[in-house]
């Protein structure tokens, strides 16, 4: 874990933030949780981010008007993110939906149990 290395309160990070340095049941429920609400975070972020581009330009982030007869595109850049958003989207959904399996490899493919570490995660020392 890349906080323990952090001087001094590096150790009492990971013990709040995974609840120890130990593999067990409740470790595994927050690195379970994190990887579930971290990408609907990261997308919001993203989703912000291309709002606040397309609104005032990259060339111009405190949004001042330099010229009042350029044509606005801002609701042509949204509209195509948002476009383009969707569609990857739903290639998703019918990928995860339709065809699960169609990115595995069968030799590699076994029931996944979320409450019991792996044993080749395990340390040495567990």
């Amino acid at each position: 874990n890349l906080l323990s290395v952090i001087p001094y309160f590096g150790p009492k990070l990971v013990i709040w933030l995974w609840g120890g340095f130990s593999v067990t049941n409740p470790t595994l429920n927050r690195f379970y949780s994190f990887h579930f609400i971290l990408p609907f975070i990261l997308s919001f972020m993203i989703i912000l981010h291309l709002m606040f581009l397309h609104s005032t330009g990259s060339t111009n982030p405190l949004g001042l008007n330099g010229n009042y007869f350029k044509i606005p595109f801002n609701p042509y850049f949204i509209i195509k993110d948002l476009i383009w958003m969707i569609m990857k989207f739903l290639i998703m959904i019918i990928i995860t939906l339709q065809m699960q399996f169609i990115l595995f490899h069968p030799d590699n493919f076994m029931i996944a149990n979320s409450m019991v570490t792996p044993s080749h995660i395990q340390p040495e020392w567990y």
